[in-house]
C-alpha cells in the first residue's frame, strides 16, 4: 500500500484524487462553425438571442484577434489544426482532397479503404482518422484520463473524425444515402442503442418537408434587397435564388442530398448533440468528459450563397436559436460553471469574386483549365513530353517518371517561370523553397501547410479576391470558395467560455494553433505531440 501512496505522489496526485482531476471542468464542448467570417459576430449581433453568440461574447472571453498561420484554409486542416495545435507540415491534413501518390489518385483526408460503414451499406462511413499524423487534444485526454469520454458529431465525416482524435468513444457524421448518422468499423462494429433510436425517428424526412423561411420581419434583415441576388447559385430546382426554399416536391433521394444546405440540418444535429450529452452521460464520469460539434451547414449553403446574403443572414439568425438550446441543455444536465465551451471556425470566406469585380474591388477567377492546357503544351514543346500530372489545391503534381531524375529540377524551373506570369497568381514556391527557413510571410505560411509526401513540387497562391475555376461557363461566376492565405480566409471568430472565465475582450494577436495550448490547461495534460501553439494567457486570469 505504501508504495501505491508513492507513485501516486510521485505523478502529484492524492490517493483521493487518483485518476481523477482536480479542478476541471465536467465537460468541454468543442464547436466549429463550418465558414464563419469574424464579423457575422457583429453584423448580426443586434439580431441575435441573449443566450447564443451573445451569451459567448458577452459573458465569456472574446479573443478578437485570432487568425489562420498556414494555407490552405480549407475544412480539413482547419479542424485538424484547431484541435492538434499544429499545421498540416505537421499532422499532414493538406486540404480536403489531395493527390496521394502511393495510391496514384486522390484521396478524401479521412477515407479509409480497410474500414466499413456501421450503420448503413452506404460508402459515406469508410472513413477514419488513418490520415491523420499528430495526437488530437482529445487523443491527449484520453491517454491521461482514461476514465474521459469523448465524443465527435457532424454533418461531414471530417468534420467528426478530426476533432475527435484516434481514441475517440464514437464519431458520428450523416449519411447521404439515408439520411441517417452513421460510423465506421475504426470506432465501433455497430451503432450504440441510442443511435439507432435517434435514427429510428427518421427526422431529416419531418425537416426537410418543411419550407425554409425568413425567421423574422422582413425589416430585421440587412439584405433583405438583395434576395434575388445573380451572384448566388440555385439549389433543389429553383429557377431564381430566391425565399423560400421548398424541397418538399424532390424525390426522397435528392431530399436527403439537397437537406444538408437547409438550417434544419444544424438544428438535427443539435438534436443529435443533444441526444448524444444524454446517452452517452456526459459530466458524470470521474475525468473531464469531451464533445465537439462541427456545424457543417453553413459552409454547405456558404459556397452557393456567399457572406452578403439574405440567406446566410437567416442562416445564423437560426444558428443562435440553436447555440441557446444547447447551452440551456448544458445548464440543465451539467450545471452552470461546471462546463467549458469554445467557439471557432475552420476558415471564413472570400466574397463572390465576380460580386467584388462589379463594385470596383480586387477580385476574379483563374480559368484552370485553359491555363493548364497551355502549360502541357509548353511543356511538351520544351522537353518533348508531357511532365504535368495534375492541379490540385493550387499544387502542381508531377508525373512519377520524373521525379528523382535530372530533368525534375529543370521542369520545375519551368513551371515557376510560367506559372509566375499569370495575373491572377501572387506568388509560385518550389518544394525546396518551402523547405527552406524563410522571413516571408507568404511563403511561411504556405511551407506551414506543405507536406513532402503529399503537397506538389510547386504551389502557388492567388491574388487577393481571386479564386480557381475550372473553366468559364456562367455559373462560375456565381458563389464562392476559401483556402487562401488572406484575412478573409484566415480571421476567424474564438471565444470561450464557462468555468471560471471572466467576461472580456482580448486583442492580444493569437494563431489557431494557440487553441489547443490553451485547452491543456483547461484540461490539466500534456501538450498533444506535435503542438506547436501558445496559451492564452488572457483566458486564465483570476477576478
Amino acid at each position: 500500500m505504501r508504495g501505491f501512496l508513492v507513485v501516486l505522489l510521485c505523478f502529484g496526485l492524492s490517493s483521493n484524487q487518483a485518476f481523477s482531476q482536480k479542478n476541471t471542468p465536467k465537460v468541454v464542448v468543442g464547436i466549429v462553425v463550418d465558414q464563419m467570417c469574424y464579423d457575422y459576430l457583429y453584423r448580426f449581433y443586434p439580431q441575435f438571442g441573449k443566450d447564443g453568440f451573445k451569451r459567448l461574447m458577452d459573458k465569456g472571453t472574446h479573443f478578437r484577434n485570432v487568425t489562420y498561420n498556414y494555407v490552405p484554409t480549407y475544412t480539413g486542416p482547419g479542424h485538424a489544426s484547431i484541435y492538434t495545435g499544429s499545421t498540416p507540415s505537421n499532422h499532414g491534413i493538406v486540404a480536403n482532397e489531395w493527390h496521394y501518390r502511393p495510391f496514384g489518385r486522390e484521396v478524401n483526408c479521412v477515407e479509409d479503404t480497410t474500414v466499413s460503414t456501421v450503420g448503413s451499406t452506404s460508402k459515406y462511413g469508410k472513413c477514419s482518422p488513418y490520415f491523420l499524423r499528430s495526437n488530437t487534444i482529445t487523443d491527449q485526454l484520453k491517454l491521461t484520463y482514461p476514465t474521459s469520454k469523448v465524443i465527435g458529431v457532424s454533418i461531414k465525416d471530417r468534420s467528426a473524425i478530426l476533432p475527435a482524435g484516434h481514441l475517440s468513444d464514437g464519431s458520428y457524421w450523416y449519411d447521404y444515402a439515408t439520411g441517417n448518422f452513421i460510423t465506421s468499423t475504426f470506432y465501433k462494429n455497430e451503432l450504440p442503442a441510442w443511435v439507432n433510436r435517434f435514427n429510428d425517428r427518421k427526422l431529416v424526412s419531418n425537416y426537410v418537408n418543411q419550407p425554409w423561411n425568413l425567421l423574422k420581419d422582413s425589416a430585421s434583415y440587412t439584405y433583405i434587397k438583395q434576395d434575388n441576388s445573380p451572384y448566388e447559385g440555385l439549389v433543389g430546382g429553383k429557377t431564381s435564388p430566391v425565399f423560400p426554399y421548398d424541397f418538399s416536391k424532390l424525390s426522397p433521394a435528392d431530399q436527403l442530398n439537397v437537406f444538408t444546405i437547409l438550417p434544419a440540418a444544424n438544428t438535427f444535429l443539435t438534436d443529435f448533440a443533444i441526444q448524444a450529452l444524454t446517452d452517452e452521460k456526459l459530466g458524470t464520469h470521474a475525468t473531464t468528459d469531451f464533445l465537439t460539434i462541427s456545424y457543417s451547414t453553413p459552409d454547405i449553403a456558404g459556397h452557393t450563397f456567399g457572406p452578403y446574403s439574405l440567406e446566410m443572414e437567416d442562416m445564423y439568425f437560426r444558428l443562435d436559436q440553436e447555440l441557446a438550446r444547447l447551452f440551456q441543455t448544458l445548464d440543465k444536465q451539467i450545471g452552470k460553471g461546471q462546463y467549458v465551451v469554445f467557439l471557432t471556425a475552420d476558415h471564413a470566406v472570400v466574397p463572390v469574386p465576380q460580386f467584388l469585380a462589379d463594385h470596383k474591388l480586387p477580385g476574379g477567377y483563374l480559368f484552370l483549365k485553359d491555363k493548364t492546357d497551355k502549360l502541357r503544351a509548353k511543356c511538351i514543346s520544351k522537353f518533348g513530353k508531357d511532365y504535368l500530372n495534375t492541379i490540385e489545391n493550387d499544387n502542381v503534381y508531377l508525373i512519377d517518371e520524373v521525379l528523382g531524375t535530372e530533368t525534375e529540377t529543370q521542369v520545375i524551373a519551368f513551371f515557376k517561370q510560367e506559372i509566375s506570369q499569370w495575373t491572377e497568381v501572387k506568388r509560385v514556391y518550389t518544394k525546396e523553397e518551402l523547405q527552406s527557413k524563410t522571413a516571408e510571410n507568404w511563403q511561411q505560411m504556405v511551407a506551414s501547410g506543405y507536406d513532402k509526401e503529399r503537397s506538389g513540387e510547386l504551389i502557388f497562391i492567388l491574388q487577393p479576391g481571386f479564386l480557381p475555376k475550372t473553366a468559364d461557363t456562367p455559373n462560375s461566376h456565381k458563389g464562392t470558395s476559401h483556402g487562401s492565405a488572406f484575412n478573409y480566409d484566415t480571421h476567424v471568430p474564438v471565444l470561450f467560455y464557462g468555468k471560471e472565465i471572466l467576461p472580456q475582450d482580448v486583442f492580444t494577436p493569437y494563431e489557431i494553433v494557440d487553441i489547443t495550448a490553451t485547452l491543456v490547461h483547461v484540461l490539466d495534460v500534456q501538450r498533444p505531440n506535435t503542438a506547436v501553439g501558445k496559451p492564452m494567457l488572457e483566458l486564465f486570469r483570476k477576478k
